[in-house]
């Protein structure tokens, strides 16, 4: 009976307690991260993901886990209730100096998660404010390292190095932030003019570049072009000289091989009987001929005395034929003889 009573009364002044107090005993960042402390009711279910910090006469008793748990009235209260969950948190737009004198407003959002809930609960007054303010201090350091070009190219780098010194600070507080992400990058009017300025040049920059690699391969592939024709007809004109050699040598052959003949079927027949009288005739046809065709390629003319005695010239034809023809046997004459000499040499100098 006297321990219902004192379970009734203790529940009464720690409702009464509940609603006069909590506003100094919990901040607005502990309000943000988990639901509204608890009462002591005796028997309690605390939620998954949630870690409930019970305080016993003013010190720290232990930490309740999920499920079912007791607590004494009176002796026992929840002073802090923490998520276990992944925190979101909006790091406000701050200004920063880049390493080019170049000032900057910068915002970000900021990603953590409560590791050790002791930690959090009494290494740090406002675990919110701390890391915000830890994440804008340290976002304003590594901004001051790179220049604004780099600012734009290294932003990976740039959130990567945030989390690493806010994870140094925030060991002691029992909080590891996951990642840091930057949101928007603002850059003053005149500076965001001269990077347009400075994107354009460097298109122009770029084209004319391309324009003057395309005139050159052009101007290339032209005289390369020239080159290859320059080439090939030359060595067309080689083989067509050549061809054309080869075709007059041939044909000279052809010619030296007809007159041959012609002078082997002309001697044959003029060895014939009336071989005389067909070769005066023959000699009459040509020297009509060729006076037929005076005149015709050259205005300077030479004639002979007798030009009308065609007899006479005959004559003289035939007295010429028959001067060479009796050169001729004595020719061969001598040089039978040179050739019967010079077999016998070889028999004396052996003998």
């Amino acid at each position: 009976m006297m321990l219902r009573t004192l379970c009734r009364s203790g529940g009464a002044f720690l409702q009464k307690t509940q609603q006069t107090v909590p506003r100094l005993w919990v901040t607005p960042a502990q309000q943000r991260w988990a639901s509204s402390l608890p009462m002591n009711t005796v028997v309690l279910f605390v939620p998954q993901q949630e870690a409930w910090v019970v305080e016993r006469m003013g010190r720290f008793h232990r930490i309740l886990e999920p499920g079912l748990n007791f607590l004494i009235p009176l002796l026992d209260r929840i002073r802090y209730v923490q998520s276990l969950k992944e925190i979101v948190i909006d790091v406000p737009e701050q200004s920063a100096v880049s390493l080019d004198n170049v000032t900057l407003q910068i915002d970000g959002v900021l990603y953590l998660r409560i590791l050790d809930p002791f930690k959090a609960s009494y290494g740090v007054e406002d675990p919110e404010y701390a890391v915000t303010q830890l994440a804008q201090t340290t976002m304003r350091s590594e901004l001051g390292k790179l220049t604004l070009d780099k600012v734009f190219r290294e932003r990976e780098s740039l959130n990567s190095n945030i989390v690493h010194s806010i994870n140094q600070a925030a060991d002691e507080w029992g909080i590891r932030c996951l990642r840091y992400e930057i949101k928007d990058i603002h850059v003053p009017p005149r500076v965001k003019e001269s990077m347009q300025m400075q994107v354009e040049a460097e298109r122009r920059k770029r084209a004319t570049v391309l324009e003057s690699e395309g005139t050159r391969e052009a101007a290339i592939n032209v005289a390369e072009g020239r080159k290859q024709a320059q080439i090939l007809a030359s060595e067309g004109e080689k083989a067509e000289q050549i061809n054309r050699a080869a075709g007059e040598a041939q044909a000279v052959l052809a010619k030296a091989e007809a007159k041959a003949k012609a002078i082997h079927l002309l001697s044959d027949a003029l060895t014939q009987q009336n071989g005389n009288a067909a070769a005066s005739l023959s000699v009459a046809e040509q020297y009509v001929s060729a006076f037929s065709n005076l005149a015709k390629e050259s205005n300077t003319i030479l004639l002979p005395t007798n030009t009308g005695d065609i007899s006479g010239m005959v004559t003289q034809a035939m007295t010429i034929y028959g001067t060479l023809a009796k050169a001729t046997p004595k020719l061969e004459s001598v040089t039978a003889e040179k050739v019967e000499e010079k077999r016998e040499d070889p028999a004396n100098l052996s003998a």
